[in-house]
């Protein structure tokens, strides 16, 4: 009587479901990762200072985010001024700037137009702080002797705010240019023939 012939058990391939859109967030930080130590190895070296912007937090706040998030910085910030140094202009002046240009920098593209908006009365918010004055309508009329006196840093960080609001909008009507003529050379070249209306 023959023998039946066993053969050893073969490994079946472990067939996996697609990930999820929200686990592939890391593939594509590693594909980004691979594209920089590319960029690097084939000799474009990527300069020092967008390496640090790329570690810098990026967050993207809607356009009652931005709002708020320019006011309270600017309030606390006008506080710590008037606190350590004894309401100095130019510093809360440059702190505005700064807090101007972050404004800018995150809020979503949906709502690009809201920062320059928002940032006077931020500036306005916080000049409470470092006005001069006792009681409601003394620190009142100090707070618009402050944005009479400061109008300069007023304008700065409100044009730096535009600037950077409107090189992002360009930026992105390009890419939606390019992403549109894109599509079209990937579409259909021609339309059938043949076809009367």
């Amino acid at each position: 009587m023959e023998q039946p012939r066993t053969r050893p058990p073969q490994p079946r391939p472990r067939r996996t479901a697609p990930l999820p859109p929200q686990a592939q967030g890391g593939r594509a930080v590693r594909a980004r990762a691979g594209t920089v130590y590319r960029a690097a190895r084939t000799g474009r070296r990527v300069p020092p200072v967008l390496v640090a912007l790329r570690r810098f937090p990026n967050p993207r706040l809607t356009g009652l985010g931005s709002g708020l998030f320019c006011t309270a910085a600017m309030l606390v910030l006008g506080f710590l001024d008037q606190l350590l140094l004894d309401g100095a202009a130019a510093v809360y002046g440059v702190l505005f700037v700064v807090v101007s240009g972050l404004t800018a920098g995150w809020v979503r593209k949906a709502d690009l137009v809201t920062a320059p908006v928002a940032l006077p009365i931020a500036f306005a918010v916080g000049a409470l702080s470092i006005a001069d004055g006792g009681g409601l309508g003394a620190r009142l009329m100090g707070v618009f002797t402050a944005l009479a006196l400061n109008a300069g840093w007023l304008y700065a960080g409100t044009l730096l705010a535009a600037l950077i609001v409107a090189a992002r909008r360009a930026r992105l009507l390009l890419r939606r240019a390019a992403q549109r003529r894109a599509g079209r050379s990937r579409g259909p070249a021609a339309s059938p023939r043949g076809r009367t209306a």
